[in-house]
């Protein structure tokens, strides 16, 4: 099951902590948006996020014990973690797009991080369609409890309005 809370923005930036709001900040949109495309690898997903012209940012940190994961699983069978995003940007105006994702000890001290660094994402480019990012965590060691799932994106034009990248569908699951 998904661990994030309020994926595709359905209550707007309910669950989300540490949101930048850079630009006009956050806004969420419906599918397909001016410029952009249907998501077809899900129906049910019908909104996204979309940024603007300064970088827009949010997270979520997910409390695995609270979420029935306990200690000895964690530290024994270290079952895989998996957190994926859908981005996509516009065909009239590129843009950036990053995620991070780090496992936390009980201190929210790092013990493993994925980055996908800075994606530029160009106008009218052929996969100008929603592109997925993934990545598993797996042998992490002893002391994980917390994920931080953080993405963010911004248009490449410095165009007023919501011209940056779009996300959606967000997930982090941990295998079992």
């Amino acid at each position: 099951r998904n661990l994030l809370r309020n994926p595709c923005g359905e209550e707007d930036l309910e669950g989300w902590c540490d949101v930048e709001h850079g630009g006009d900040g956050w806004r969420v949109e419906d599918l397909p948006g001016d410029c952009g495309v249907e998501f077809i690898h899900d129906e049910s997903v019908k909104k996204y996020f979309a940024s603007s012209f300064e970088w827009c940012r949010k997270a979520q940190v997910i409390d695995l014990q609270a979420e029935g994961y306990w200690e000895e699983l964690l530290d024994t069978t270290q079952p895989a973690i998996v957190a994926k995003d859908w981005y996509s940007g516009r065909s009239d105006a590129g843009c950036l797009y990053e995620l991070t994702v780090k496992l936390l000890s009980e201190h929210e001290d790092v013990l493993a991080e994925f980055s996908s660094g800075q994606v530029a994402v160009p106008p009218d480019s052929d996969d100008a369609g929603w592109i997925q990012i993934s990545h598993t965590f797996t042998d992490y060691g002893p002391g994980v409890r917390f994920v931080r799932f953080e993405h963010g994106g911004q248009d490449s034009v410095y165009w007023k309005g919501w011209f940056g990248a779009r996300v959606t569908n967000s997930s982090v699951w941990v295998e079992p």
